[in-house]
């Protein structure tokens, strides 16, 4: 893959550069985010030089994230349970329903049926 594409094995190893970045910790993330930033920015493929100016305005919120362990991956689970739930709700004439599906489905409402 080198010989035949040498920009595909740049960016490949530029995402992978990355990758590695969010599995330091929190000092060496710093410095291997900077030195990553630098690396981006003189790497000539378009798409990691706008990546790499992206990543340098929000450098201390990811930084933080990484400092205290936070993700949205939470939230992000329950938004795309809320969309899949309100399309199997496609066609419910009350919103009232569809609103009682989306609290039973997303909710800690264990609902004890019948027979079970």
């Amino acid at each position: 893959m080198i010989k035949s594409d040498k920009r595909l094995y740049r960016a490949y190893l530029l995402k992978e550069g990355l990758r590695l970045v969010f599995k330091y910790s929190y000092d060496g993330a710093v410095t291997e985010l900077d030195r990553w930033l630098v690396w981006a920015q003189r790497c000539r493929i378009h798409e990691f030089v706008e990546l790499g100016r992206k990543i340098k305005r929000h450098k201390v919120a990811i930084l933080a994230a990484i400092k205290y362990g936070l993700t949205n991956a939470r939230i992000e689970a329950i938004n795309n349970k809320i969309k899949v739930t309100i399309r199997m709700g496609y066609g419910y004439r009350n919103i009232d329903n569809l609103i009682a599906l989306v609290k039973l489905k997303c909710g800690d409402t264990n609902v004890a049926l019948p027979g079970r």
